[in-house]
């Protein structure tokens, strides 16, 4: 496994992250992961709501964000795009590209719209979010059902969080 994440502004306040990994699981296996309420749960985040194209959600991911969604594209099994905070001022988008590789899968996660001078923070987390799908797709316990909160974030998670950041903080003061 070897993550490569970027950041990059999109203009004078917003910016993006951009993260990818090559999982050894087929393509299907890896949506079931990126998709499905319970599989989501092993890795980033509680989801419910309405899970259609054009239906709301509501998240609390590992990381302590918390907020609605709504789903913008699910397109089996290839491209999946959500609008996080729509209709605020803290709106971005959230899209997944999987492609196959042989008997691998390539995961391209986009966040967009994040504030620019927290991109670093974004990054970090994205990349220990890819670490625990990883470890969740290997059947290693990746996140706990009940271990974070609105308030809380996952230890694990957090930990990795904290270790990675400094790096993405070079990558975007260099």
């Amino acid at each position: 496994m070897k993550i490569i994440g970027t950041v990059r502004s999109l203009d004078s306040t917003r910016g993006a992250v951009r993260v990818e990994d090559v999982y050894d699981t087929h393509i299907d296996d890896l949506w079931e992961a990126c998709t499905n309420p319970e599989r989501l749960a092993r890795w980033i985040a509680k989801v419910s709501g309405d899970l259609r194209v054009g239906g709301s959600i509501h998240a609390v991911f590992t990381s302590t964000w918390t907020g609605p969604a709504r789903i913008d594209a699910c397109e089996k099994p290839h491209h999946l795009l959500l609008t996080t905070e729509p209709d605020t001022e803290d709106e971005a988008q959230i899209e997944a590209w999987l492609t196959e590789e042989g008997h691998r899968t390539r995961l391209v996660v986009e966040e967009r719209g994040l504030p620019r001078e927290r991109l670093y923070f974004y990054g970090a987390g994205w990349q220990a979010h890819l670490e625990d799908l990883a470890r969740s797709l290997r059947g290693e316990t990746a996140a706990g059902p009940d271990s974070w909160t609105e308030q809380s974030p996952e230890p694990t998670w957090r930990a990795r969080w904290t270790e990675l950041t400094p790096a993405y903080e070079k990558m975007v003061t260099a």
